[in-house]
């Protein structure tokens, strides 16, 4: 029996199999407000036979944005925006669907991928980016704002506001995001993090801020929805955040109620050097689910069907999450289920698609014909 494709549950969500999509940026949404791309990305991989859909980074206030396309939930617009998406893709998927709740911190205000990812100037329609300390993330980059209390409080306020509407319109679970060098990331990190105050300093003080965030999250909605995050295991610099401060970490938010950690790795240093590689993150979360014990996702250029059935098969990550693979193939939960012999679910407008040979791939699915 493929151990991928077994059930797995995260507290009260109960998932069909181990595979995750990962929450990718679109940066296609207008005022923060998810449109008609969103169903079209969220409604085709809400078939694609995954156990969970994880939404975007999605901004918490509009200074957290990445770009001006960023999806948002700040506002009874934003909110109305997703629900109407989510509302459509449940009346054809039953996928259990989370959302990422982000700030980008210092990484603030940039042009899309595809217009080149440069930060946007004031005088061009940007805006002034937020960080612990006033360091930039690039040598030719201007200094973001360092946050002083007041802007502190109004971002864990934020915080708190989306996954109560998170809760609010039905999502089934919340994964804050701390990775990727992004503002938690940033305070977690020495190598943006030179406050000298009790937000500072010491491990201890750098992880006061995302765990304070963490906290107020986890006691704003039920203790039935499941509340995570997604960690960098590792900044990949001499002197920066890793992977024993990461077990530190998480055992600090299994404390607190974590669910699960998603265990990415870099994003925050141009001086990064990562071993690109198959599974090069996997050892990453491995060593976070040995020494914190919480529910673990581990991701990174998993992209064959007994790749990722080993990762879990030899209880190096509990799950396993796809993000570009999954859009080059998003039916990868399908051709994966026809290699390691599983049944995946599939909606009966396409069960009339698998091959001969794999009748029992849809599991029940009993075709006739006209």
């Amino acid at each position: 029996m493929s151990q991928l494709f077994s059930p797995f549950a995260i507290g009260d969500l109960q998932l069909k199999n181990r595979i995750v999509i990962a929450p990718m940026c679109q940066y296609s949404a207008e005022n923060g407000e998810a449109t008609d791309w969103h169903l079209i990305h969220l409604g085709h991989l809400a078939l694609s036979g995954a156990g969970l859909l994880i939404v975007e980074a999605t901004a918490v206030e509009p200074a957290g944005r990445i770009s001006p396309g960023d999806l948002g939930l700040w506002s009874d617009a934003t909110e109305a925006a997703l629900r109407k998406v989510l509302l459509s893709v449940r009346k054809y998927s039953a996928m259990p669907i989370a959302i990422q709740l982000a700030h980008a911190g210092r990484k603030a205000s940039s042009h899309v991928p595809w217009e080149g990812g440069q930060l946007i100037p004031p005088a061009e329609g940007g805006w002034p980016a937020l960080a612990p300390s006033a360091i930039p993330h690039g040598p030719q980059e201007p200094a973001p704002v360092a946050l002083d209390r007041a802007g502190l409080q109004r971002i864990r306020e934020a915080f708190v506001a989306a996954a109560q509407r998170a809760h609010r319109i039905g999502l089934d679970a919340i994964e804050v995001h701390a990775a990727h060098g992004y503002l938690l990331h940033e305070f977690l990190s020495p190598l943006a993090n030179a406050r000298t105050d009790e937000y500072g300093g010491a491990l201890e003080n750098r992880m006061r801020f995302p765990l304070e965030v963490f906290e107020a999250v986890r006691a704003a909605v039920p203790a039935a929805l499941p509340v995570g995050i997604r960690i960098s295991g590792t900044d990949w610099v001499d002197g920066g955040w890793d992977a024993e401060q990461s077990v530190v970490f998480g055992h600090a938010l299994r404390e607190r109620g974590c669910a699960f950690i998603h265990v990415s790795s870099g994003g925050l240093s141009t001086q990064q050097k990562i071993p690109l590689g198959p599974d090069y993150q996997v050892p990453l979360a491995e060593k976070l689910r040995a020494e914190i014990g919480l529910p673990t996702i581990a991701v990174g250029l998993v992209t064959e069907a007994a790749q990722a059935e080993a990762i879990v098969a030899e209880g190096r990550s509990d799950m396993v999450a796809l993000a570009r693979g999954i859009l080059f193939d998003p039916r990868w939960p399908w051709h994966a289920a026809a290699e390691l012999g599983a049944q995946v679910d599939a909606p009966p407008q396409y069960w009339r698609s698998q091959p001969r040979g794999l009748n029992n791939l849809f599991g029940d699915a009993k075709i006739g014909q006209r």
